[in-house]
């Protein structure tokens, strides 16, 4: 059997300086026939999603006000899927967790609307695959403190 492990990925993380622990996610079967999966991993509950032959994975709440994601549509905004809070419709880029909001720009007419970064917003996380029985996975503990 194929199984699952995740491992954060955050631009601003030196991943191989954090602390690392082990996690099992599930068997690919299973995750792609579920479609969306939710696991406690540590402290976090973490949203696992098989999209168009992809797999993401995500914090389960959302970054704006904690909605529960896994309720989210997921949609294609520029060829990026994202998922869209079910709460206030903040959408979330699945690989890369922007937050992306519409703009037009007032000097270029006919107006026409773009979709434009807030920059990450929302916690991702790596999934790997492992066919072996003891799996690894470097999930990492502790997020990135908030500097001032």
């Amino acid at each position: 059997s194929l199984f699952f492990c995740i491992q954060t990925s955050f631009t601003s993380i030196d991943v191989a300086a954090a602390s690392r622990h082990t996690h099992f996610i599930g068997k690919k079967e299973n995750i792609i026939q579920d479609r969306r999966v939710v696991k406690s991993v540590g402290e976090r509950d973490v949203l696992v999603i098989y999209h168009q032959g992809d797999f993401y994975a995500i914090d389960v709440r959302c970054y704006h006000s904690g909605g529960p994601l896994q309720e989210g549509d997921i949609e294609d905004f520029d060829g990026r899927p994202s998922i869209v809070g079910p709460w206030h419709k903040y959408k979330i880029t699945l690989a890369e967790g922007e937050g992306l909001y519409q703009a037009v720009d007032p000097s270029v007419k006919p107006l026409k609307p773009t979709w434009c970064s807030k920059g990450v917003k929302q916690r991702v996380h790596t999934v790997t695959l492992s066919n072996e029985d003891k799996y690894r996975n470097t999930f990492l503990k502790d997020w990135p403190k908030k500097t001032k």
